[in-house]
């Protein structure tokens, strides 16, 4: 009965109205399950599989020359963890303020801001291994796992968002504007402090692209079209289906149509910042329900 109750969730949160906060989490678990399960089952059988090679290969590389080799770890160390503190802590985040993200931004932009705030924080983190002498000595065998790059770009968006939003940290509420402040001082006095340089190194990445992202949105240009306009296209192909493709022939078509666009954000905007200044709860219904239905796309 418990199995078939999760096989059903699963099936739900994978369904196209499934929440993309929760597939994410759910791909995590599952990758760290796996890799937990590789270590338990070398152990039990006396083969000691050495995990760090087996992690090496999920794992960002801060080595141009072993990246050139694994190019999909740009993408892989995103959903990689092996310690259970990580995964638990990264998870939280990440339905915590992923759930206000989606809310406000709409369910189909969360995975963009995940993946381009993970290769933001991943390049930056490359970047200043490989251009700092401070990093000389740790270049060649140093990597970075973890999704707290892309949960980072999540945080700074929902802050540059909706700064003055609370959230509840188990009991102590909190403007996301300081926590965003908090999460990003504590990254940068840690990069020479803890011994995991380029873990804070990558967060703050993520964090610049979370910043740029919400900057970008709100002057009308959405940083996320290029990503699941491709993604749909991929999944086009496997699907078989052809992509749809509208042609306009009447230019007044297409000024109507990008009037709409302009005056939908403008609304939009201005919902936002009564949000910012007086809560959710100052909304009229009308508010709401455009919120919500933004919210489907």
């Amino acid at each position: 009965m418990a199995e078939n109750f999760l096989i059903r969730e699963i099936k739900n949160t994978f369904s196209p109205t499934g929440k993309m906060v929760s597939r994410l989490i759910v791909i995590n678990i599952i990758v760290f399950l796996v890799l937990r399960l590789i270590s338990l089952f070398g152990d039990l059988s006396g083969n000691y599989p050495h995990m760090d090679k087996v992690i090496s290969y999920l794992a960002l590389p801060a080595s141009l020359s072993k990246l050139i080799y694994r190019p999909w770890t740009i993408i892989t160390y995103a959903f990689t963890h092996f310690e259970l503190f990580h995964i638990v802590f990264n998870m939280l985040w990440l339905y915590w303020v992923g759930s206000i993200l989606s809310e406000f931004i709409g369910n189909k932009k969360i995975l963009p801001v995940y993946m381009m705030g993970s290769w933001f924080g991943g390049l930056l983190y490359i970047l200043f291994y490989n251009v700092f002498p401070y990093f000389n000595n740790l270049v060649d065998q140093s990597s970075c796992i973890g999704a707290s790059a892309g949960i980072m770009a999540i945080i700074l968006a929902t802050a540059v968002l909706l700064p003055d939003y609370s959230i509840m940290i188990f009991i102590w509420p909190i403007r996301m504007k300081w926590l965003a402040a908090i999460f990003v001082g504590i990254d940068i006095i840690s990069i020479n402090f803890d011994g995991n340089a380029g873990g804070h190194i990558a967060h703050l990445g993520g964090a610049l692209f979370g910043y740029i992202y919400i900057v970008a949105y709100r002057n009308g240009n959405d940083l996320s079209l290029w990503f699941n306009n491709g993604a749909d296209s991929i999944v086009s192909v496997f699907s078989g289906r052809k992509k749809m493709k509208v042609t306009y022939t009447k230019t007044e078509a297409k000024h109507s149509e990008r009037k709409k666009d302009i005056d939908k954000q403008k609304k939009i905007d201005s919902i936002l910042d009564k949000i910012s200044k007086s809560g959710y709860e100052s909304l009229s219904a009308e508010e709401k329900e455009i919120l919500f239905k933004e919210s489907k796309n």
